[in-house]
């Protein structure tokens, strides 16, 4: 079976080349063909943020090398309750924030 391009077919109907993006890094241009540029400012409470981050340590390192060591050990312990009691609170937030 023979596939031809009916597009082409059509009177009046042109068929050309979609234009290429140059790169990645290519600048963008306006309207008027002028090269423009995006800026990104962070509020005060952003940067507050991301510098609270660098600071305070989210984990404990030594307590994270001790669960690794006991799971490599066997000697890590699940406490399926714990995990079940846990799940349902999430579960119970999550269905609280949709309401």
């Amino acid at each position: 079976m023979k596939i031809d391009d009916a597009s082409k077919k059509i009177a009046g109907l042109g068929v050309g080349t979609t234009p290429t993006r140059a790169g990645k890094g290519a600048e963008k241009t306006d309207a008027a063909g002028k090269a423009s540029s995006d800026n990104v400012t962070l509020s005060a409470q952003a940067k507050a943020l991301t510098s609270q981050s660098g600071s305070t340590g989210v984990f404990d390192a030594k307590k994270v090398d001790e669960i690794k060591a006991a799971i490599a050990g066997g000697q890590f312990k699940v406490n399926a309750e714990s995990v079940a009691d846990g799940l349902m609170d999430t579960v119970k937030d999550l269905i609280s924030t949709r309401r």
